[in-house]
C-alpha cells in the first residue's frame, strides 16, 4: 500500500525513471498498471520482480539505472502473522535492510528512506523489534556513509492498507459476519495513505543524515468505536438502496 502510494505522488514530481521493485508478481502488477494510466508525463517506470535480501540482484539494478533515492517500504508488518513466522520476519525486515545497505555502500546512491513505524518504539513483538534492527542498521549506515542521506519514518496504522483492520471490518460487514474486536478499551493511531506518504517524502527532502522522523498521528481511535461508525455507515448505505 505504502509503496504504489509513494510510486503514485513521485509521478507528480517528474523524475526520469521510477523502479517499482517487489517480491510479489501480483501486486507488481497492479502497481505497473495503475502507474502506466497515472502517468500523463511519459516517465519512465520499471517492474522487476524480485526479492530484498538478493544482493546480486540489487547490485545489478543500482548499477543498470543509476539509483539515486530509494524509499524501502519492503517489509512484512502484520504483527500476528510475523509472530507466527519470526524466522521469516526477521530475515525479510532485518536482512533485506542489510542488502540494500550492503548495496547502497558500493553504489552510494544520494538517499535512503526507511519506512518504520511506532511498533519500533521500545517493541514488545517481533515486528517491531525487526524494524527497531532495521532502523539500527539505517543508523550505522549514516554513521559510516554520510555521502548519503540516511533518514527513517515512523508513523502508526494506515487507513485502509493492506493488512489493516479496515479492509478486515469491511469484508466482514459484507459477509455479515459479527465485527472482532479483540478487547473493548484498544486503542490506535490512523492516518490515511496519501498523507502518510507526503509526509515521507517531506522528511526525506528534509533529512541531513541519520534522523528518525515521527509523524504526528493526531489523536488515537479506540477500535470499538471504529467498528461501531463502519456498522453505522454500512446501514445508511443499506437504507439509500432500499
Amino acid at each position: 500500500s505504502i509503496g504504489h502510494e509513494i510510486c503514485m505522488q513521485l509521478l507528480k514530481l517528474k523524475p526520469k525513471e521510477i523502479i517499482i521493485f517487489d517480491i510479489s508478481e501480483a501486486s507488481l502488477y497492479i502497481s505497473f498498471e495503475n502507474l502506466k494510466h497515472a502517468n500523463h508525463n511519459d516517465i519512465k517506470i520499471t517492474p522487476i520482480i524480485g526479492c530484498a535480501t538478493n544482493i546480486n540482484l540489487l547490485n545489478y539494478i543500482f548499477k543498470k539505472h543509476k539509483v539515486e533515492i530509494i524509499f524501502h517500504a519492503a517489509a512484512y508488518k502484520h504483527v500476528p502473522l510475523v509472530e507466527i513466522n519470526p524466522l521469516e520476519g526477521l530475515r525479510n525486515n532485518v536482512l533485506g535492510t542489510e542488502s540494500l545497505i550492503e548495496a547502497c555502500q558500493f553504489h552510494l546512491p544520494k538517499s535512503f528512506v526507511l519506512i518504520s513505524t511506532d511498533k519500533a518504539v521500545r517493541p514488545t513483538n517481533v515486528m517491531g523489534s525487526s524494524k527497531r534492527m532495521a532502523e539500527l542498521l539505517v543508523q550505522d549506515a549514516s554513521r559510516r556513509w554520510p555521502e548519503c542521506r540516511w533518514t527513517m519514518v515512523r508513523f502508526g496504522n494506515v487507513l485502509d492498507s493492506s493488512g489493516s483492520v479496515i479492509p478486515l471490518f469491511r469484508e466482514q460487514l459484507n459477509s455479515g459476519k459479527p465485527l472482532t474486536v479483540t478487547h473493548p478499551e484498544i486503542t490506535r493511531y490512523f492516518m490515511s495513505i496519501g498523507e502518510a506518504v507526503r509526509l515521507v517524502i517531506q522528511a526525506g527532502a528534509m533529512a541531513k543524515g541519520g534522523e528518525v522522523f515521527l509523524l504526528d498521528m493526531g489523536q488515537p481511535v479506540r477500535i470499538v468505536e471504529l467498528a461501531r461508525q463502519m456498522i453505522e455507515l454500512s446501514e445508511i448505505r443499506k437504507d439509500q438502496l432500499i
